[in-house]
């Protein structure tokens, strides 16, 4: 299996809103959609920072109760497998990709899609994976069960899931990666 992460490389990768207080992401986010307004970012919603971090809490606290090995205050985003969706959200986009070897998997926690959606109370389609963070062992059930959505949805057409999200809880792997 291997992990990607898609960037614009006018910014770096790696690089979380989430890491940032609240004020400064939000003022982050105006910018960019004054600057960038045709990327996929600058179309998030107004609430989107406190989106984020209420989802991350939940994220947080489900991978703890699957005794998940939590190093960082919020996780680092990749996905399984290349999303071509995904390689089209940025104006310079670019991208990792990292064996997944190369993670101390008790670091790990996924979502069979976007953890947004996954946890919304605005989507309830009565999906299995809805609502639920998997540990490695459990996704690749789930994969084996359903394949990877950006196989089978990733022009969204059948839902919100185009890839599955990968939390990384820890800088150990991703600090080799910054540039």
């Amino acid at each position: 299996m291997t992990l990607y992460h898609y960037f614009d490389r006018t910014i770096g990768p790696f690089m979380n809103i989430s890491d940032l207080g609240i004020d400064e992401a939000k003022e982050l986010l105006e910018k960019i959609k004054g600057n960038r307004p045709n990327c996929q970012c600058a179309k998030r919603q107004a609430c989107y920072v406190e989106d984020r971090l209420y989802y991350e809490n939940i994220l947080r606290s489900e991978f703890l109760k699957k005794g998940g090995k939590i190093e960082r205050r919020v996780p680092h985003y990749m996905v399984v497998e290349h999303s071509p969706w995904l390689s089209t959200w940025y104006d310079n986009s670019d991208f990792i990709k990292i064996p997944i070897e190369e993670f101390d998997i008790s670091t790990l926690s996924f979502t069979y899609g976007d953890s947004h959606p996954t946890f919304s109370p605005k989507v309830n389609d009565g999906k299995e994976y809805r609502k639920k963070l998997y540990t490695y062992e459990e996704i690749l059930q789930v994969i084996d069960k359903y394949g990877l959505p950006q196989e089978w949805n990733d022009d969204g057409k059948y839902g919100p899931e185009r890839y599955i999200e990968v939390h990384i809880w820890s800088d150990e792997t991703i600090k080799k990666y910054l540039m």
